[in-house]
């Protein structure tokens, strides 16, 4: 089959004078019946991959795709443009299903979109059977991947397209995934023989930035009001109710805002759905939940309240802005409650202890995405193995570098601390040592005799914290989640330890923006970030009993749990204003606070 029908039908159909990089090579590969994996950026355009061949092919294109809500745009954009799509999916009625079916085995469509758990249905199966099909795409093929954001069970099935049609081509494409999810889909799709196209990463209409928290909302919204007062963008937030507060909030601010997010009804999520898609400057606040698929081009921003979990998902997210190639934003802030906030979702999942492993070390490269002090655009792309030979000049560490230091020796100490304690300890106890602190626990392990003892007293306890959080989101140590945070070395510190390695660090503004949020002065040996954490878990407890926080605890109570860090239900009962009643009722839950702040309060500035 000559190539010039593709061109033809991209030309006459879709109004292109000529495909994009790939995009024709991909066609070709389809055309010639042979099957393809394409990873493209996000408005790099997939789609028409599979939607020339399938109008140049002898019979109906299947697209496999998730995204139900979306069918009815998708299909109805394809129609305007006269070819003959239909979709097949829980939302449509009996009898206009019964129509679309007719359709097919008349050979009247040209593609037709089925959501995953339609297909692997037996029925689904056997009216394919009797049909005449041109190749199957798979879209959002990331959803395969166990270890992904995004995973679908139903996707685990759709081996089933090479055992039951093992002549018709198939297409897997996705624009978020590493070399370990491409290797999955290869595998979990039997996709062994497929060529893999594998486009650039980059989106350099987008401007990457990335900023601690100290009062969230006050920064969203000068963000939006200085930036993009009528812009249309989505705001993605961790928890529904936190959806619905800052949708609610925005409107109270002038704004057009809609929440969006799995627990809302689903009509309600559909009316919301339409309006973003086809109303201008309209915000969605939303979780995760939306947006995969989603085929806006005007969307002008993308703002994080919380820290996504993974790079994945960060990458995914953002690309849902400029996708017109215009000048976009991927703005976000985050801060120490975002992490524990997904450590606790870790540990609460039913997933292996290998699942969660890989989990803990993806959200740490979010983690080193956030503290890179050089060009922000190459980290991100370096992590799916692409490559920008010069710093973009579009990102947030670009065109307002951040003040780092010499933090070589400072590095040294503490792999060394962590070294000679047996990587058995968190940060907490590694400063202790560094500054030189004869705590009951430092006199207890011996551990005011090592050389290491004392030897930081040049620094204070948060500037210590921030060198263990740079180092182990740098991948200089690890975290060992199972040794309730204990700071472990890894093979790429030697030539650090040896000297032969310099490294520069943040310079983190921390202590002075924190006491701005907290408004009250600090001692000095007051971790800000505990601080903080401590008082939104005292107030989140106040809230649910409608009670003021302080009758639970008064601030000075909550400062000496920060100086003398209890690791125990009677240490925690030495602390002045705990009673026995208030031990039995609040103490497990404010020493897990405790708990959980030494196990990553190395990973992340104070909020």
């Amino acid at each position: 089959m000559s190539f010039d029908p593709a061109l033809q039908v991209l030309q006459s159909t879709f109004g292109f004078d000529a495909f994009r990089p790939l995009q024709g090579e991909v066609v070709g590969e389809l055309c010639a019946g042979r099957d393809a994996l394409v990873l493209m950026p996000t408005g790099g355009g997939k789609s028409l991959c599979y939607q020339v061949p399938s109008l140049v092919r002898d019979g109906c294109g299947v697209v496999v795709s998730p995204l139900i809500a979306l069918m009815q745009d998708q299909v109805d954009s394809l129609r305007q443009l006269g070819v003959r799509a239909g979709y097949l999916n829980s939302s449509l009625p009996a009898e206009e299903a019964r129509a679309v079916e007719a359709a097919l085995l008349a050979g009247e469509l040209d593609l037709l979109y089925v959501a995953p758990e339609r297909l692997i249905q037996p029925r689904m199966q056997a009216l394919l059977d009797r049909a005449r099909i041109a190749l199957f795409a798979i879209d959002e093929a990331h959803c395969v991947s166990q270890w992904g954001h995004d995973f679908r069970a139903d996707y685990l099935q759709l081996s089933l397209l090479h055992e039951r049609y093992p002549h018709i081509p198939r297409i897997a494409l996705t624009a978020t995934a590493d070399a370990r999810t491409r290797q999955e889909i290869l595998t979990r799709l039997d996709l062994g023989d497929a060529r893999q196209f594998i486009a650039g990463f980059d989106r350099p209409n987008i401007r990457y930035r990335v900023a601690l928290k100290h009062n969230p909302r006050q920064q969203l919204l000068r963000f939006l009001r200085e930036e993009h007062p009528r812009d249309a963008g989505i705001v993605y937030c961790m928890s529904r109710s936190k959806t619905e507060e800052t949708a609610a909030w925005l409107c109270q601010q002038g704004f057009a805002a809609l929440p969006y997010h799995a627990g809302l009804d689903a009509r309600l999520r559909a009316t919301h759905q339409a309006r973003f898609l086809r109303e201008e400057g309209v915000v969605m606040v939303a979780t995760i939940a939306f947006g995969m698929g989603i085929d806006k081009p005007d969307v002008r921003f993308v703002a994080h309240l919380d820290l996504p979990k993974t790079v994945e998902a960060y990458y995914q997210e953002t690309g849902r802005a400029g996708r017109d190639g215009q000048p976009a934003d991927a703005w976000m802030v985050y801060g120490l409650q975002d992490v524990i906030k997904l450590r606790q979702m870790m540990d609460a999942s039913e997933g292996s202890v290998e699942h969660k492993r890989a989990e803990q070390q993806r959200l740490n490269a979010m983690l080193g995405l956030c503290e890179i002090t050089s060009c922000r655009r190459q980290a991100l792309l370096h992590y799916f193995g692409d490559t920008l030979d010069q710093a973009c000049g579009n990102c947030d560490t670009c065109l307002e570098p951040v003040s780092t230091w010499d933090g070589t020796e400072a590095a040294q100490k503490a792999l060394s601390a962590a070294w000679r304690t047996g990587q058995r300890f968190g940060v907490n106890h590694l400063v202790d040592v560094l500054r030189g602190q004869r705590t009951e626990r430092v006199e207890q392990f011996g551990h005011d005799a090592l050389p290491t003892f004392g030897v930081g007293s040049d620094l204070d306890g948060n500037q210590w914290r921030s060198v263990f959080r740079q180092l182990v989101a740098r991948g200089f140590l690890s975290v060992d989640m199972e040794r309730y945070g204990a700071l472990r070395l890894r093979d790429n510190c030697r030539p650090l330890l040896r000297g032969e390695e310099r490294l520069d660090l943040r310079r983190d503004p921390v202590r002075k923006a924190a006491k701005q949020q907290t408004r009250q002065a600090l001692p000095e040996d007051i971790d800000v970030g505990l601080w903080e954490a401590l008082r939104e878990r005292r107030r989140s407890l106040a809230e649910e009993q409608g009670i003021p926080p302080y009758i639970i605890f008064h601030d000075r109570t909550l400062q000496e749990m920060c100086a003398l860090l209890p690791g125990s239900l009677e240490e925690f009962g030495r602390i002045g204003g705990v009673g026995e009643r208030k031990l039995d009722k609040y103490g497990a839950q404010f020493l897990e606070v405790i708990r959980e702040y030494a196990a990553i309060g190395t990973a992340v500035p104070a909020s």
